[in-house]
């Protein structure tokens, strides 16, 4: 490992380049919420619980049925109109995970190894990304990294079954906390039989049975404990809709005519991005082919690319960032790392099987985006510091002068090449977010997310002059629902239906009055697009005219509208 002699200026060199980052993160996060999610749904529907009553049903909102642990935590600081705080509570499990990773680590290399691991884990610039905003993602990466390393302890300490209870009981909160904890406990689940099994291979022939039999019914017992912590969340939802994780398989559990979703718009689907709509029938791999033009050997090669290819808000590009590291070092550990002794052997296994699993069902089963498979990072992260901490070794013990210092340099290159990439993030980030402006005053809350928003200043219009009765129909504005203040509908098909069944023009007016809206928000050219796709002539002609006499323009900005349904004259 590093020398003595090395070791404390390497520490303090870690400690302050952490120390450094945590604060421009919080920097960062200091800012309103501008990010997607973050205002269609871990603020959004947090705040309509305090408004109109805590886990009350929103059929138009399908994200409120999903898992909700963080979004309830949220909700505390937003009792106290504080929509900052939600940002610091995220990033506290992004510093729980590092914190995870390093104590991990401690125990098995070193201090600087360790350092070395927790600062890895919170530059990876997707970790950045996430750290400054109001999502859940870091939770389900804390409370998986958890897992596993309860599981290892689990397997190091003789099957205790306290270290099972521990992670099973991470488990569950990883599924309360999102979705994609199902990928998790499946996972896990067939890996704790794996576990015992490898952990018992030393035991004689006749008490095989025996042990298979024990791996079964751990593996039960976790799978069982997990879902009892999950399961309020499947109750309620029992309750509401008849599916336990809907809106997920609706198919299967109940009708999916009795619920509804809302049609997602195209910035919604994109995440921001930059191109066109997705058909929400096709396959992943379809739409890699047809909307993105890729070969089929770069579709093949999407588990690879992620980790170099990554740009924010650009799905063809996984709408986020890796580092390639994550997946050099690694491969370099398992090629050419020395025999490891028999649990850190397990350890490597089951951390890069893991990841490999994980990433895999997510190639398959969805269009790949970085978020979704950030719970890998943190074995990753572990599994990079076992690959430098091997080369770094095997150059100090190498009796060969050329060999030393080309295990040394791969070494330094290595730290020096993976953190130059994240800084390079971290510093392209930051001045996009831009936090010192609206930090030090020189402009307020509204031009600050006017400047990410733009449909933001036609929505302070309609906090400030609509009454409080007005109900808005609102045509592509991506879901971004949290900065209203007066009722929505974000169904769009409203206005067809209208359209479609009305003879005249004076039976559209008449029977979206009927139906309450009072106003419409109106993104222009998706409007457009939309418009020319889904209704025939005759339709666009009487919804030409509905809008000359039924409608008034009362704001204009950034390519949206907000226009008046008014009684015809």
């Amino acid at each position: 490992m590093i020398s003595d002699k090395k070791n404390n200026w390497l520490t303090i060199l870690c400690c302050l380049l952490i120390a450094g980052t945590v604060i421009t993160i919080a920097i960062m996060a200091s800012v309103p919420p501008v990010s997607r999610d973050a205002l269609t749904h871990h603020l959004a529907v947090p705040k309509l619980w305090i408004e109109d009553g805590f886990f009350k049903e929103l059929p138009s909102i399908p994200f409120s049925y999903y898992p909700m642990n963080l979004d309830l935590l949220y909700s505390i600081p937003l009792i106290f109109g504080n929509e900052i705080v939600p940002k610091y509570i995220h990033f506290a499990f992004g510093l729980l995970t590092a914190y995870l990773i390093y104590s991990h680590l401690r125990s098995r290399l070193d201090q600087f190894y360790a350092l070395l691991g927790a600062l890895f884990f919170l530059s990876i610039p997707v970790i950045i990304k996430l750290s400054t905003t109001a999502y859940v993602d870091l939770g389900l990466i804390f409370f998986t990294t958890a897992t596993l390393f309860m599981l290892i302890e689990w397997a190091e300490s003789g099957f205790s079954s306290k270290h099972l209870v521990l992670a099973a009981l991470s488990c569950g909160l990883a599924l309360g906390t999102k979705y994609n904890g199902l990928i998790v406990l499946f996972l896990l689940t067939c890996a704790v039989p794996f576990l015992y099994l490898r952990g018992r291979s030393d035991r004689i022939f006749k008490t095989i049975p025996l042990n298979q039999l024990k791996a079964l019914g751990w593996g039960v017992f976790f799978f069982t404990l997990s879902l009892l912590v999950f399961s309020p969340w499947m109750i309620r939802n029992i309750n509401l809709t008849g599916n336990p994780i809907y809106p997920l398989y609706n198919n299967i559990f109940s009708n999916p005519s009795e619920h509804p979703s809302v049609d997602e718009d195209d910035d919604a689907i994109n995440g921001g991005g930059k191109t066109g709509k997705k058909d929400p029938g096709w396959g992943n791999f379809a739409v890699r082919k047809v909307i993105y033009g890729e070969l089929p050997w770069e579709i093949a090669l999407i588990p690879i690319r992620v980790f170099f290819e990554g740009v924010d808000d650009d799905p063809k590009r996984f709408d986020g960032r890796l580092n390639p590291f994550l997946i050099i070092l690694p491969v370099l550990l398992f090629l050419f790392g020395s025999d490891p002794t028999h649990h850190r052997k397990i350890e490597y296994r089951f951390l890069s099987l893991f990841s490999i699993a994980y990433l895999t069902f997510a190639f398959f089963r969805v269009d790949m985006r970085i978020r979704w498979i950030s719970p890998i990072v943190p074995p990753l992260v572990v599994l990079c510091m076992y690959a430098l901490a091997e080369i770094q070794g095997g150059g100090t013990h190498s009796g060969k002068r050329w060999k030393r210092s080309a295990l040394n340099g791969l070494a330094l290159v290595s730290v020096v090449a993976m953190f130059v990439w994240n800084a390079q993030y971290l510093y392209a980030l930051y001045h996009k977010i831009d936090p010192i402006p609206y930090i030090t005053g020189r402009i307020d809350r509204d031009t600050y997310i006017t400047k990410y928003r733009p449909e933001y200043e036609l929505i302070r219009q309609i906090n400030q002059l609509l009454p409080s009765d007005a109900t808005i129909l609102c045509f592509f504005i991506g879901n971004r629902i949290y900065y209203f203040d007066r009722k929505i509908q974000l169904d769009k098909s409203i206005l067809k239906t209208v359209v479609s069944h009305s003879d005249s023009v004076d039976q559209i007016g008449q029977r979206l009055i009927g139906k309450r809206i009072t106003h419409m928000l109106v993104r222009f050219d998706l409007t457009d697009s939309w418009i020319e796709k889904n209704f025939d002539e005759q339709e666009k002609a009487r919804l030409r005219l509905f809008l000359q006499r039924y409608t008034k323009r009362i704001g204009e900005k950034s390519g949206y509208g907000l226009f008046e349904v008014v009684p015809a004259k």
